[in-house]
């Protein structure tokens, strides 16, 4: 096994998932798309996580490692590769797979619960997972469900937070983080703090509450994305 990450953006990991992979001695790369550098060979990988960056999903065309990085994965998923899709990951899934992505009625930035909808219940990926759980958002995009895809998650200011498609999977929400990385994410992004009005000490509060139970269910959701 061995797990291409693409890192979408400088100030944004992969946080919990890399530690995962780190812990269960799995063999991965971060590649840092970012910088414009020649995707890798598909072939040398067994698996793909699209990490975030706060550029959006539908502004494609205004980013060269963007256009290269659709072309890249637009063959990741016609070879059905497993794919991990985390929020800006799971709207450029949404993307290719010809789904809308668009602004949400209202920004989502802390401490949130969502749950699994029937077809979530059934899904391998959330083998495991209680019906509602805890997780962490940043985000003011969303995606619509493309055809073909099943929606798993759903919560209430953002209704569509996870489907799946073949061994692709497109979260909403994140899991991986950890208050450190929402402490980061808090003085690089302040400006949208003021548009949910929130402080960075409320943000990195509800983040470090719910850390323990979401490492728990990080740790579990990869091992149900990396089951072959």
């Amino acid at each position: 096994m061995k797990v291409l990450v693409i890192q979408n953006c400088k100030t944004e990991s992969i946080g919990l998932y890399e530690e995962y992979l780190r812990e269960k001695g799995i063999d991965y790369y971060v590649f840092p798309a970012f910088t414009g550098k020649r995707f890798p060979p598909i072939n040398r990988f067994d698996a793909f996580i699209v990490g975030g960056t706060p550029i959006s999903a539908y502004e494609l065309h205004k980013y060269r490692f963007l256009r290269n990085e659709r072309r890249y994965l637009r063959k990741i998923i016609q070879l059905n590769k497993p794919y991990l899709g985390i929020c800006f990951g799971g709207q450029l899934l949404a993307r290719l797979l010809g789904a809308e992505v668009r602004r949400n009625a209202v920004m989502e930035i802390g401490g949130y619960e969502v749950k699994l909808t029937s077809d979530g219940k059934k899904n391998r990926f959330f083998k495991g997972f209680l019906s509602r759980f805890p997780v962490f958002h940043w985000h003011g995009d969303t995606f619509d469900i493309p055809k073909g895809a099943k929606l798993l998650v759903q919560g209430i200011d953002c209704k569509n937070q996870a489907f799946s498609y073949k061994k692709a999977i497109a979260l909403q929400f994140h899991l991986e983080v950890t208050s450190q990385d929402v402490s980061i994410w808090a003085d690089k992004y302040r400006n949208d703090l003021k548009r949910v009005y929130k402080t960075k000490q409320k943000v990195v509060k509800e983040s470090k509450t719910r850390e323990k139970k979401m490492k728990r269910l990080a740790f579990l959701l990869l091992d149900n994305f990396l089951k072959r």
